[in-house]
């Protein structure tokens, strides 16, 4: 049978049916639902062409050019929704729920696939509700501190205790600051990451308390959807206070393996907020593989930005939490006593 739902009804059906996004390779790239398979209809050229012929002269021309790409594909839509399926149910969507989507699904329903569902509004009903989702009111906790502090190892820490943790850095694919992309794979676009988020954090219980690092609202080339970095601004934050020489050991150890031409890369990138002559002894310990004069140099930029956002926040929602080292495991504890 041929079953139209919601995105909603989808999530809700256990174990999930394997999904089908049938839109170009291109589209799918920019962002789709997490777990889908790409079975494109079309490729980005023979999209692009569709669309031209449906501008300049008819609907009738564009769908009739459509058949045209679309028939020597029939038997491989069938054996790959085959690979997907498994012998089950399967769901397919496009942009809007349209006609790509309904004519992939009757295809597939009258070649013998029984159970077809078609999500109604296709991935753009998907994007909305990806954002209502982070509309809602969530418990955060916000871990701040000054770079250099070992924010991701204590979260990491905190999910080893119990603690509901979201690596926002994790899910960018970057560590938020000049240097951030060392170390990295390339970034998911902004669409794609909040996708990425929601779909972790689907899994969480909404009812009790999210840690999160504190962070600006992009994070390299992502953005964070604006509803949830508004409430993370608004939300207790636990400012860990760490020695800066402390730091600066921590950061050597992170980033002293990395080719020194990326790191000056870096340092050039913040070279107008550092200042010329602190760029120059910073290129110069580099030369010499003075990491620690490094970090503690580049820490006089990112502890002053830092402390600056910071105050503007509200300071009954800011708690300080001094601490002698980066033990992180040490430091998760003593945030879960705070927080009790």
């Amino acid at each position: 049978m041929l079953h139209e739902i919601s995105i909603q009804e989808y999530y809700k059906k256990a174990p999930l049916i394997p999904l089908v996004d049938v839109r170009s390779p291109g589209e799918f790239q920019q962002g789709h639902i997490v777990g889908a398979v790409n079975i494109p209809l079309f490729s980005d050229e023979e999209r692009a062409a569709v669309g031209t012929v449906y501008k300049k002269k008819t609907k009738e021309k564009a769908v009739e050019l459509g058949y045209e790409y679309v028939t020597p594909k029939l038997q491989w839509f069938l054996d790959e929704s085959a690979n997907v399926a498994k012998g089950g149910a399967i769901a397919i969507h496009c942009w809007r729920g349209g006609m790509r989507s309904h004519s992939f699904a009757e295809h597939l329903h009258n070649n013998g696939f029984e159970e077809v569902y078609i999500i109604e509004g296709g991935y753009k009903a998907f994007r909305n509700y990806v954002l209502d989702f982070f509309e809602q009111d969530i418990s955060l906790h916000i871990l701040g501190g000054y770079t250099g502090s070992g924010k991701t190892f204590i979260l990491d820490e905190l999910k080893l205790m119990g603690e509901q943790v979201v690596n926002l850095e994790g899910l960018a694919h970057h560590k938020g600051s000049a240097f951030g992309s060392l170390g990295e794979t390339s970034q998911p676009s902004s669409q794609h990451f909040e996708n990425e988020l929601f779909e972790y954090w689907r899994h969480l219980d909404t009812e009790q308390p999210v840690w999160l690092e504190d962070e600006s609202a992009r994070i390299g080339c992502v953005q964070i959807p604006k509803a949830l970095h508004a409430q993370m601004r608004s939300s207790q934050l636990y400012f860990i206070d760490i020695p800066k020489k402390e730091r600066a050991k921590l950061l050597v150890e992170e980033y002293a393996c990395f080719d020194p031409n990326h790191l000056a890369k870096a340092i050039n990138g913040i070279a107008k907020r550092l200042g010329g002559q602190n760029v120059k002894t910073a290129l110069d310990a580099l030369e010499v593989k003075d990491y620690f004069q490094v970090a503690m140099i580049t820490l006089q930029y990112y502890d002053k930005a830092y402390l600056n956002g910071v105050g503007k926040r509200d300071p009954e929602m800011v708690q300080r939490v001094p601490l002698r080292s980066v033990n992180h495991v040490e430091n998760a504890k003593q945030l879960v006593e705070i927080e009790k």
